[in-house]
């Protein structure tokens, strides 16, 4: 079994990635699927039929010249496009809590427990115990860690007129990507308050607790840039079918004295709804693999536990029959 609280560099955190899901995969999807599956079905199905027309009206105007019909609709239907609205967002807020407190709780239950075959209501019960520090988490995210990265993001871009914005860009995102997942670990595997935990996401990028071995901010930052890409291309092929068949659709060039088709109308439409609903809950799978890897750089910098675990294998020798 995967040993999770070690130390590894930066193409371990890969390799181990992949070979977490190559043994553990069958197990961890199915219980993400019934846990979250219903949730993720009910936003697509929502965001297909609630949308489809919408945009179908709003490329027929542009296509035709008519503007006004599409105010028309908008005004005529904006109740309904407003409960649409909320309701995916909702959804979208229920996905999106499920989505990360999931790998952090069955990535805990497994290293703590060495169980291979988790349960759903295992996972459930895990949530349940945890919702409000989770509610308090989400909260501390939504107006402490969003506002302050607002304002790094923020001078790097007015930095770009001197060049060097580009650079703080390109090194702040997976670095902030990384303070995100580590306060989430380190909030829902210990007992510690929001900010000391949020204080520990960002030491541990650049130094380990004892201070005497080199940063681990570069393995970290390069780790989860590769994935990212990783994952962004084998996700971009799920989104470049649906533009290919708007493109086509639009840049057919029609018959003299016929209107341009639309090609959110019909069951084209509902067809490039459906890829994109697809490559939505594709996008929440795949999301998965950038957590499980956040938690292994997690473990890598708990080196507490590391001498723990170390002590315990040299207490266990001997024990056994040779």
């Amino acid at each position: 079994m995967m040993q999770f609280y070690q130390k590894r560099d930066f193409g371990t955190f890969i390799s181990d990635t992949f070979a977490f899901f190559k043994e553990h995969g069958k197990n961890y999807f199915k219980n993400y699927l019934l846990i979250n599956g219903i949730l993720l079905i009910l936003m697509v199905v929502i965001f297909v039929l609630g949308y489809r027309e919408f945009f179908a009206q709003m490329m027929g105007s542009n296509t035709a010249g008519q503007n006004y019909y599409f105010e028309a609709y908008f005004q005529e239907n904006q109740a309904m496009l407003i409960l649409v609205s909320s309701i995916v967002f909702f959804l979208f807020l229920a996905v999106t809590m499920v989505s990360y407190s999931y790998p952090v709780l069955y990535l805990k239950r497994l290293s703590e427990t060495g169980n291979k075959d988790i349960k759903a209501d295992d996972i459930l019960s895990d949530l349940k115990s945890n919702v409000g520090r989770f509610l308090l988490l989400f909260l501390g995210m939504l107006f402490i860690v969003t506002p302050l990265a607002m304002i790094v993001f923020g001078l790097s871009v007015v930095l770009m007129f001197i060049l060097i914005g580009f650079f703080l860009i390109i090194i702040m995102g997976p670095a902030l990507m990384n303070v995100v997942n580590f306060l989430m670990f380190d909030y829902l595997h210990t007992k510690k308050g929001f900010f000391e935990s949020l204080s520990y996401s960002i030491r541990a990028q650049f130094s380990y607790r004892n201070g005497r071995e080199k940063s681990p901010f570069w393995k970290y930052w390069g780790s989860t840039i590769v994935m990212y890409f990783i994952i962004q291309t084998v996700s971009s092929i799920f989104t470049m079918i649906p533009m290919m068949f708007i493109f086509g659709g639009m840049m057919t060039v029609p018959q003299t004295g016929e209107m341009q088709q639309n090609p959110f109308e019909g069951p084209m439409g509902i067809f490039i709804f459906l890829l994109y609903g697809v490559s939505l809950l594709f996008s929440f799978l795949m999301i998965n693999v950038i957590f499980v890897m956040s938690g292994l750089q997690y473990y890598d910098s708990r080196t507490d536990l590391h001498r723990n675990l170390d002590l315990s294998e040299i207490d266990t020798i001997g024990t056994h029959e040779i």
